[in-house]
């Protein structure tokens, strides 16, 4: 390997990381920037399963992007350290290692969200608000299905993580995944 080749990687991610958010984006709107470190995460709920027993845990690690424009993170489950293991969910189905581009848009003044989980091919995009004390998702899958996914219970130690889609009545949200998040640093 050239020493080009390997500076690749070390390029690449100062080029994406940055260490605050942008001057342009009023402190007031930045309901994102508390999620900057790392956690480890508690699976209570994926995919709609009750996965309390099963003890699955994983990981959360995220960062200021793009010039201080968005927050990229990373959603592990299981647990890198189960997965070196071999230690893998029961269920392939529960196989995530995705990524979350948040990008402020000014024009909305909210945020833009696109998660894509290429273990499992799964992708949404989404809109990010402050709604009270709670930020709230919105969007819908490529199938028209409309998905909520919402932080709550926001301190600086720990926070809720909860994701819905609205069944096909129409009327009714359905618990789809539930996270209880820890800060392990950052």
């Amino acid at each position: 390997m050239t020493q080009s080749e390997n500076d690749l990687p070390h390029a690449f991610l100062t080029a994406v990381a940055s260490p605050c958010r942008a001057a342009d984006i009023d402190e007031a709107d930045d309901v994102y920037g508390w999620l900057v470190g790392s956690w480890s995460l508690q699976v209570l709920h994926y995919r709609g399963f009750d996965l309390r027993s099963e003890r699955l845990t994983g990981e959360v690690h995220a960062g200021w992007a793009l010039e201080g424009r968005a927050i990229q993170d990373v959603w592990i489950m299981p647990a890198r350290e189960d997965r070196r293991a071999g230690r893998m969910a029961r269920d392939p189905m529960n196989d995530m290692y995705g990524t979350t581009l948040r990008a402020w848009d000014p024009t909305l003044r909210a945020w833009r969200i696109a998660w894509n989980n290429p273990a499992r091919g799964h992708r949404e995009t989404q809109i990010g608000r402050r709604v009270g004390e709670e930020i709230v998702q919105t969007g819908a899958r490529a199938d028209g299905q409309a998905t909520r996914w919402r932080f709550t219970d926001i301190a600086p130690e720990r926070f809720h993580w909860i994701g819905e889609a609205l069944d096909v009545d129409g009327e009714s949200w359905r618990l789809e995944g539930e996270f209880i998040a820890t800060r392990i640093g950052g």
